[in-house]
């Protein structure tokens, strides 16, 4: 199995242009993942990029094989994973093309599996134990750092920190719904970070969003709402310098054997009961 040490879970936009790139299909205890692995070299760090919707978009947000996805990755080496994402902003002030690096997680989904450790048993028969991992702070500090710092790096002011509230999907919110999110003091809103980031953590990997606002959500703005094109249309407008700030991330990120973050250390002393990979 070839080997990569940071994973990113995104659109084909983010690896098709580079020269060399090895597609890898990899199998997991929870099933096939969105789709291969694709594993590349950026400023001599080895990445996988996982498609998370699969390379054709034919996978909605609520069935997304998040668990296989997050397996996939650990399980040819990645120990640190970067996730851009396209949100709704909740406030006048994030607009479209506003790149906020969210701190916290709020999850509004409703049928979701969220985590690797149910006691239920896999296919070769054996099984978690029942754990409850701490995700008081669910994105990577370490990481969110290096992320903030590529972005300003580029002269694209990034809003640190915010929270980052995850809907079902596949629709968008209702007025009422996205005037209730921001009366809470959310920030964005999208429908694909929960439940990686759960996941990420649950197994030790450090795990960072990075959310490019493309619409103001409903409740922000006095139009028709949001619309799957809107979206699209602003998301290909700025999928250029998020690459750039991105690819900038991954060479700043620290060689992940010298991780000392609070998730490297999450599963510290806890028998999960699984051989994880």
């Amino acid at each position: 199995m070839a080997n990569a040490e940071i994973g990113v879970i995104g659109g084909s936009g983010f690896y098709s242009f580079l020269d060399d790139v090895t597609e890898v299909q990899v199998e997991t205890p929870y099933g096939p993942p969105s789709d291969s692995l694709f594993l590349g070299e950026i400023a001599g760090r080895r990445v996988a990029f996982l498609p998370r919707h699969g390379r054709a978009h034919g996978l909605p947000p609520h069935r997304i094989n998040y668990r296989a996805n997050l397996w996939a990755l650990r399980s040819v080496g990645v120990r640190q994973v970067l996730g851009p994402c396209a949100v709704g902003g909740l406030r006048p002030e994030y607009g479209p093309g506003t790149l906020l690096v969210p701190d916290q997680l709020v999850d509004r989904t409703k049928a979701r599996t969220q985590t690797f450790y149910d006691g239920l048993p896999l296919p070769d028969g054996s099984a978690s134990e029942v754990v409850h991992i701490s995700l008081a702070d669910p994105y990577c500090p370490e990481g969110r750092s290096t992320t903030l710092a590529a972005a300003r790096g580029h002269g694209w002011e990034p809003v640190d920190g915010g929270t980052l509230v995850v809907i079902e999907g596949p629709r968008f919110s209702t007025r009422a719904e996205s005037r209730w999110h921001a009366a809470m003091g959310w920030s964005v809103v999208g429908m694909t970070g929960h439940p990686e980031a759960v996941l990420a953590r649950e197994l030790g990997l450090c795990y960072t969003s990075m959310a490019l606002v493309t619409d103001l959500d409903a409740g922000a703005e006095t139009g028709e709402g949001v619309s799957h094109e809107e979206v699209l249309k602003v998301f290909a407008a700025n999928v250029g310098r998020l690459r750039t700030v991105l690819f900038d991330a991954v060479g700043g990120l620290q060689p992940s054997e010298t991780r000392d973050c609070l998730c490297s250390h999450a599963l510290d002393g806890i028998d999960t009961g699984l051989e994880l990979p």
